[in-house]
């Protein structure tokens, strides 16, 4: 005996053939969404120097306002800033802003010391690479932190 109308079938759910071109079309647009979201090498290698450019005007306005000097340290692949302290020298700053960071994975800069003295701007540069991306930052003689592509 027939448990069901002629002409209706019993079965109910998807086929192989759908649950592909579902899984396939989801793989799709999961593809594109990663490659839209994640920023470019250039991008993100702007955005970290814009930071630090930030950073070390911070610093360079932190030592003339306090009267004390503030100075910055970078290593290939992370930087510090040291406050000077008359009664214990040098001190790596840990708890503000200006504490120790790590560059992105595969971000690079080159190595160098800056001292910010409170009555004499700091002139410098720094050179950052990701990739094939560079970018350069420089202070000026009157004290301003300018970010340029490096050829």
């Amino acid at each position: 005996m027939p448990t069901s109308a002629p002409g209706r079938s019993s079965r109910r759910g998807f086929t192989l053939i759908e649950l592909l071109v579902v899984l396939l079309v989801m793989g799709l647009l999961a593809g594109l969404v990663g490659t839209l979201v994640r920023p470019d090498e250039r991008a993100l290698l702007r955005t970290e120097a814009e930071r630090l450019a930030q950073l070390l005007e911070l610093a360079a306005t932190e030592s003339r306002l306090t009267g004390n000097p503030v100075a910055f340290t970078a290593a290939p692949s992370n930087y510090s800033f040291w406050h000077w302290r008359d009664n214990a020298g040098w001190l790596e700053a840990r708890e503000d802003v200006l504490r120790p960071r790590s560059l992105p994975s595969g971000m690079t800069m080159s190595e160098r010391r800056i001292e910010f003295d409170p009555y004499v701007p700091a002139v410098y540069e720094l050179q950052m690479s990701l990739g094939e991306a560079r970018y350069a930052i420089g202070g000026s003689p009157l004290g301003e932190v300018r970010i340029h592509a490096s050829p």
